[in-house]
């Protein structure tokens, strides 16, 4: 696997008890691994509530591997996953970082969930030649991180493991999925926290301003973490995120 730091757990996770009436599903972002999310799965798991953290399809691999992978196995696995916490728990949520928030929003767009908590999460990329992305991806398949992960704290920043190439083909497939929950978030109703790093330099500040203006939901509050940038979990914030995904699902118990 082409991570930056090999010692990192990085593998998925299921903490809590298994006969708790709340269970939140947690998903990671693009080339990260359920490593970033895992905090809040901690904090979940010691307030007594489930939480399910998968690989999403081509993470924990290779980007090669990624490259492969298309939207809608990303959903599948998902969606997977939700159902099998269906079955076994009266109560069940999403929480997702980035790419993880999209699919949490596209869930909560297709069916009921009783809660969302979403972070850094982009509608919209702002990079040149968006447009051109299916033909630059042939041309180019990988760009380089030479910076590593969107993270303000330096020593989170160089332990963080995630692919140190971002295939073009994985960035099509998230633009085709951001416009897809675009047109869909008046369709959520569920409790929505929605959670922004203040320095992110990945999703812009926008896009937490209209996913909570865009839901549907009676209950939404907006958070501002005003120490981190994308990856909020494992930046200065992660603490005060995690407390806040606590209370907010906490409430569905």
């Amino acid at each position: 696997m082409n991570v930056r730091a090999p010692a990192a757990d990085t593998s998925p996770f299921d903490l809590g008890a298994r006969e708790a009436r709340v269970a939140v599903l947690c998903l990671h972002g693009l080339t990260g691994t359920p490593y970033e999310v895992r905090p809040l799965g901690e904090a979940l798991g010691r307030a007594g509530i489930r939480a399910l953290g998968p690989a999403l399809p081509g993470h924990n691999e290779t980007p090669e591997a990624l490259a492969r992978v298309k939207r809608e196995d990303w959903l599948a696995a998902a969606r997977d996953a939700l159902d099998m916490l269906r079955a076994s728990h009266s109560r069940v949520a999403v929480a997702g970082l980035s790419l993880g928030g999209l699919i949490a929003l596209s869930l909560g767009a297709e069916a009921p969930v009783d809660g969302l908590a979403v972070i850094g999460t982009p509608l919209r990329l702002r990079i040149p030649l968006q447009g051109l992305l299916p033909v630059l991806r042939r041309i180019v398949p990988y760009a380089r991180k030479r910076l590593g992960s969107d993270i303000r704290d330096l020593p989170a920043r160089q332990r963080h493991p995630s692919y140190d190439r971002m295939p073009l083909a994985s960035v099509e497939q998230l633009c085709r999925l951001q416009a897809s929950v675009r047109g869909r978030l008046a369709r959520i109703h569920a409790p929505i926290l929605v959670a922004h790093g203040a320095h992110d330099a990945t999703a812009h500040p926008d896009d937490a301003r209209v996913i909570a203006a865009g839901v549907a939901s009676a209950e939404r509050e907006l958070l501002w973490l005003e120490s981190s940038a994308h990856v909020v979990p494992v930046d200065r914030d992660g603490p005060r995120l995690a407390a806040a995904v606590v209370a907010h699902f906490a409430r569905l118990a």
